[in-house]
């Protein structure tokens, strides 16, 4: 593709340099391809829908499907076919490696139910600092996870932290007291930071945004099937393991973390790379796939530029990062309070151990059919609001029925409802944050602080449903609705602020003001740039 809009010639610090004579309404086309000036977000269909400020757009290419295809013929790629390759060689084995981590982190729930307090002697808030200095490390580590990935390969970062974090729990297996403990859970967050930011990273690198959300929460509902199986596995190891001399919450880490490291050493070859140097892609469809993401941001990827940690500073002032940050949060706090309590939350309510592993597992099937369908319809509607605010609303009524009821079933009817609510909520919120962003600079640090600072609301969640206030747990589950209260709140200014930034670069004079800034700067604005449409 020729983006006419910013003309990128080279340099001699080999940064590009924008053309700033043409902008989107002095769009020409040339004899083999064509740019279509569109918005980040917006994939027409036809001609009318390129508006009135677009009327300079070619015939030939009046819908950017058109210069999409002038593209694939261009470099002689069959797009359907690169997506199902793109589909197969980065979907599945994100999905396996997040899967790996989720299940290593909340499986320390499961173990409760089988006497991990008493042998070890945990007693008053133990168990819960436990959890907590998991999300230490976690959450310092989030953002130079991404950073680190930008100068090495993401398949080495995947994958040495996969066999780090299963060795980890492999040794909660054989810890002796609290100290043990707490030290191998330690490992595992600091382990663990290198995986969840930058997959979104990763995959928003890969898809256009009418793709995007299918992909995201159909990786992130691994969650829920990780939340299903550690269930599965303990029922399963409780129902295999007889007169053992290793008690069986032993056995749940130790099986585990030894699948972990098994995942780790076969990830190693198949996970995926940035496009720019996935060898899975030929070097015309790099190339390819490349100016097609083009197509639809108009702004340039930057992953050529490097940038140091000075080029981050500026970040911090973005009010944006801290409100999609925030409201991540806010979702976070409810649903890892229920990854960690929901075992604990359904025995309660009169299930035997066994009997409540095995009712936990429904709530997190029911998650993953409703996950997909919402993320379906997010793509087909092209709307990421909307379907955020609805699933919070469904997790509000959710926690309401498990915190004002004290019949069974209608608590573990709220159960359902908050699993779905929020887990849905999370990878629709997460995917409209990524493709909010644009270039490899603003993108790397708006997933990696969202992520890590968003699970801060870890560490609070560990502390809500403490063992006095069984069976009820009025503070924990209050708690839980007010802070998907803030994540609504945030979600209202997002809107509002991204909208204004809309209206405001389609005057002339933030355009004039942007073209001001030296190429290299220009490049690393990225989603800042004039031609980039917010998604709302």
């Amino acid at each position: 593709m020729l983006d006419e809009k910013l003309d990128m010639r080279a340099s001699n610090d080999g940064v590009t340099k924008v053309n700033s004579d043409k902008r989107a309404t002095d769009i020409t086309s040339t004899s083999s391809t064509a740019t279509v000036a569109t918005n980040n977000n917006e994939e027409p269909q036809n001609a009318s829908e390129l508006g009135e400020s677009q009327k300079s757009t070619p015939t030939g290419f009046q819908d950017i499907q058109a210069a999409q295809n002038a593209l694939a013929e261009k470099y002689g790629v069959r797009d359907t076919r690169l997506q199902w390759k793109i589909d197969i060689c980065v979907v599945p084995a994100l999905i396996l490696l997040y899967f790996a981590a989720f299940l290593d982190r909340i499986n320390i729930s499961n173990a409760r139910l089988y006497g991990m307090e008493a042998d070890l002697g945990l007693h008053g808030n133990q168990y819960n600092v436990a959890l907590t200095v998991f999300f230490v490390p976690y959450v310092f580590f989030e953002l130079l996870a991404n950073y680190l990935a930008k100068l090495f390969k993401p398949h080495w970062c995947f994958s040495i932290s996969i066999f780090v974090f299963g060795c980890a729990t492999i040794g909660c297996g054989f810890v002796k007291n609290y100290g043990g403990l707490v030290t191998a859970r330690v490992f595992l967050g600091a382990a663990e930071a290198a995986t969840f930011g930058l997959i979104f990273y990763i995959l928003s690198s890969y898809y256009t945004p009418r793709q995007a959300q299918k992909r995201f929460s159909f990786f992130f509902s691994s969650t829920t099937l990780a939340g299903a199986a550690g269930g599965s596995i303990a029922y399963q190891i409780h129902q295999g393991i007889h007169n053992s001399h290793i008690a069986l919450w032993r056995w749940i880490f130790i099986t585990e973390g030894a699948a972990t490291v098994f995942i780790a050493i076969l990830l190693f070859f198949i996970t995926p790379d940035f496009p720019e140097t996935a060898k899975f892609l030929k070097p015309n469809e790099k190339s390819y796939l490349k100016e097609k993401l083009k197509l639809y941001s108009q702004v340039e990827s930057g992953f050529e530029v490097q940038f140091s940690w000075r080029d981050y500073l500026p970040l911090f002032k973005d009010l944006i990062f801290y409100a999609n940050a925030l409201s991540y949060l806010g979702l976070v706090v409810p649903g890892y309070g229920y990854a960690y309590f929901s075992a604990t939350i359904v025995k309660v309510l009169g299930y035997t151990a066994v009997s409540a592993q095995q009712h936990s597992i429904y709530p997190w099937l029911a998650a993953f059919g409703y996950i997909n369908i919402t993320a379906f319809l997010s793509d087909y509607f092209r709307n990421r609001w909307c379907f955020i605010m609805s699933s919070c609303f469904i997790a509000i009524a959710g926690l309401a029925m498990i915190l004002g009821s004290e019949q069974p079933h209608v608590r573990y009817g709220g159960c359902f409802l908050s699993c779905l609510g929020l887990y849905s909520a999370m990878p629709t919120l997460i995917c409209s944050t990524s493709l909010n962003l644009g270039g490899h600079l603003r993108k790397s640090f708006g997933t990696g602080f969202q992520i890590g600072f968003g699970n801060i609301g870890g560490i609070i969640a560990t502390f809500l449903f403490l063992q006095k206030d069984s069976p009820y747990y009025y503070s924990g589950l209050g708690t839980c609705i007010g802070f998907v209260g803030l994540s609504i709140a945030c979600q209202i200014f997002i809107v509002l602020h991204l909208n204004r930034l809309n209206n405001t670069k389609i005057t002339p004079s933030y355009a004039t003001r942007f073209e001001a800034l030296p190429p290299r700067e220009q490049v690393l604005k990225g989603d800042l740039a004039p031609d980039f449409k917010y998604m709302l």
